[in-house]
């Protein structure tokens, strides 16, 4: 199957300006007065800002920003849903029954609003932000890691496992998780490109980075009072964040139809 150069190649810069972000001559934060809402030009690849700020600078800030938070809340809700997905479906009884209503509760609101709400609540900063998202995004992963083990629990080696008198933990680290592992990580990779959407909105809220951190969000906020003016303040953050969305979810499609294939050759040649 061919592979997504292009969206591979776009993932990879993003990730790469991330964490190069640092260690580069960049001052994100500095005030050129006599550059304000300058567009792009030798002085700067993508212009100024309403206070004179480097774009390109902040752009790169504001991908660290982005990539941070989606490797937090991805990781955490991973971990959470998928452990207690895994474990409630193998144990299953009222903790089982328990665990699905709770999930009922939370599919029942949209994400997103339940996010700003809880980030409302808890005030704002990249901290909360995280908090706020991994509390909504765990309900996929457990959701879905239920549904994998349900299908998977009763079969012959995992029997095998039980009858030997393998412990639960070990069942499910080695005897469960390695057959349900390749839907979570296609599942982990569209979660990065709603992680990055859902931190740009609650930023541009203001309920996510905070003055004077940078975020894709903000930038488009702060450039949204000056798109007739000056619309290359919402258009480089706005281009980059679409961008980098739209890589992801093209290379999660990718890895699914990739191991979607493997599955179905595997099951091929077990005929």
């Amino acid at each position: 199957m061919k592979r997504p150069l292009l969206p591979i190649l776009v993932c990879l810069i993003w990730v790469l300006l991330a964490i190069v972000g640092p260690w580069l001559s960049l001052d994100p934060n500095h005030i050129h007065l006599q550059s304000i809402l300058q567009p792009p030009g030798s002085a700067s690849f993508l212009g100024f800002d309403d206070l004179g700020r480097p774009i390109l600078d902040r752009l790169i800030l504001g991908a660290r920003t982005s990539l941070l938070v989606s490797v937090w809340v991805v990781g955490l809700s991973a971990v959470t849903g998928i452990l207690i997905g895994t474990l409630t479906a193998y144990i299953g009884g009222w903790l089982d029954l328990v665990v699905v209503r709770v999930i009922d509760v939370f599919m029942a609101f949209p994400g997103i609003l339940l996010a700003i709400a809880l980030a409302g609540i808890m005030g704002p900063g990249i901290n909360n932000v995280v908090i706020a998202l991994s509390v909504v995004g765990w309900v996929g992963f457990a959701r879905q890691a239920r549904a994998l083990t349900l299908s998977v629990k009763e079969r012959d080696h995992v029997a095998a496992a039980v009858s030997m008198g393998t412990g639960t933990p070990r069942i499910i680290l080695r005897h469960l998780l390695p057959l349900i592992s390749a839907p979570l990580i296609v599942e982990a990779t569209f979660g990065i490109a709603a992680v990055i959407i859902s931190e740009a909105g609650l930023s541009f809220l203001g309920l996510g980075v905070q003055p004077p951190e940078a975020s894709w969000g903000s930038m488009i906020r702060d450039g949204a009072r000056y798109m007739l003016v000056s619309p290359h303040m919402v258009l480089a953050p706005g281009l980059a964040l679409m961008l980098v969305v739209l890589s992801v979810n093209l290379l999660g499609d990718w890895l699914r139809d990739v191991m979607d294939s493997r599955l179905r050759q595997a099951g091929s040649d077990t005929c």
